[in-house]
């Protein structure tokens, strides 16, 4: 039975008001001024050290500076209960269901914090749905260090797999873990689709049942 393991902010959620609230609040606790949807948006998909790196750049400060740790507290703070402006991507609820109901383990791969991508999710009512989360924390490496994707998959127990994504980084992770992959066109990249690496891309929610099948018999294939 094929895997399939999601990326979550950008992918499964629009998540994006939701950090945008949050790094704006630590920013104004911290004396700076705000920032656009826009620019915080461009900085998700690489964990909070990242983030609140790219708030500090973005506010005239050293990104790796003494400022970064601190900063880094008072965003985790809050972002546990950042859940009110988040909604799950059109028909991403009915896919979820569909893959389920073949017998399909799913998981999550992300490089958002543990406790927070389980909040968001069980707020969504999306938490059952899958057999395995793991979050930026959970490893020393995050994507695209392949690592967390590895152990993903062998928390569902391994097997032919199909990584669904958004970003640069999905895209990077996936290459790096030769899994195939599918993106998600709607998120939060900031590359063109065709200057990516992908076997899928789709835009559409309705259409992932099919392109997993498609997958996972394309890699049947290969492997014969």
């Amino acid at each position: 039975m094929t895997v399939v393991i999601f990326d979550l902010d950008g992918t499964l959620i629009d998540s994006a008001p939701d950090i945008h609230a949050a790094s704006n609040r630590v920013l104004l606790e911290e004396g700076f001024a705000p920032l656009t949807m826009a620019q915080v948006r461009s900085f998700i998909g690489k964990g909070v050290p990242h983030l609140v790196g790219q708030l500090l750049q973005a506010s005239g400060e050293d990104p790796a500076g003494p400022r970064l740790a601190p900063m880094i507290a008072r965003f985790a703070e809050g972002y546990e209960t950042a859940v009110g402006l988040t909604v799950p991507y059109p028909g991403v609820v009915a896919a979820l269901a569909a893959l389920r109901a073949q017998g399909m383990p799913l998981g999550v791969c992300t490089n958002k914090p543990l406790a927070p991508a389980k909040a968001v999710l069980q707020h969504l009512g999306l938490l059952a749905s899958f057999d395995a989360v793991l979050g930026g924390d959970s490893l020393p490496q995050r994507k695209p260090d392949p690592a967390p994707l590895f152990a993903t998959l062998a928390a569902l127990g391994g097997g032919p797999v199909v990584y669904v994504g958004d970003s640069e980084i999905d895209a990077q992770t996936a290459a790096a873990a030769g899994m195939p992959f599918a993106l998600y066109t709607e998120g939060y990249r900031k590359t063109p689709v065709a200057d990516l690496p992908h076997d899928v891309a789709f835009s559409d929610f309705a259409e992932l049942p099919g392109i997993v099948a498609r997958l996972a018999a394309s890699a049947g294939a290969r492997q014969a």
